[in-house]
Parts: C-alpha cells; structure tokens; sequence
C-alpha cells in the first residue's frame, strides 16, 4: 500500500534513521531539515497558494495530523513532525506528506 493510501494512526512511534531515509525515498522533493519533514511547493501566485493550503487544511485536519506552514505569494513551505512522538519523525509524517504532494499534483491547471 502506499503512502498515500494509508491514513495516520493514534499515538505513532518514532521512526530510526534507516527508516526515516527508507520512507524519505519513496518521497519527492521532501528532504529532512533539523528533525522535521519539509518541502516547499512553488504555486503561480497568491490565488493557488491559498486554494493548496485550504486544500492541504482539510486534508490534515481529515488526518489529524497538522504541519507547520509558511504561506507566501507563490508558495508554500510545508514542514511535518509528530509532536505526540517528542517532535519526532513518525509514519503519520510520511504519510501526510505523500497525502500533499498529491494534492499538489492534482491542483487546478497543474
């Protein structure tokens, strides 16, 4: 199954190194900054960026599972840990992450 066909569970474990970089691979764009997951999603301008983050809101709030975001004019920074874990990495952080860049591909006149 994939990433973005699961769905985040209560109370995950924190992921080791091997499977943060296993998990990380299956990923595209994403890379580990300090101990969170992140990306920046590049938009046309302030209209798509806001219609992904609203998207991306429903998303994580269906998940539970909630990022920090940075919104700008024409992107957005997307930045996961699992504070229930110790602001670890957990499988709720991967899964969140393919869960967005579908979101991403699936955008208006993407």
């Amino acid at each position: 199954m994939s990433l973005r066909d699961m769905n985040c569970t209560f109370s995950p474990a924190a992921l080791d190194a091997p499977d943060v970089a296993s998990l990380l691979a299956e990923l595209d764009g994403w890379a580990i900054s300090g101990a969170r997951l992140e990306r920046r999603f590049a938009l046309r301008d302030y209209h798509e960026t806001i219609a992904f983050v609203n998207a991306l809101a429903w998303m994580t709030h269906q998940q539970d599972h909630h990022p920090d975001l940075l919104v700008t004019y024409n992107s957005c920074t997307v930045s996961y840990c699992t504070h229930s874990a110790g602001g670890s990495l957990t499988n709720n952080d991967f899964i969140c992450a393919a869960k967005a860049d579908a979101l991403y591909a699936q955008r208006a006149g993407a």
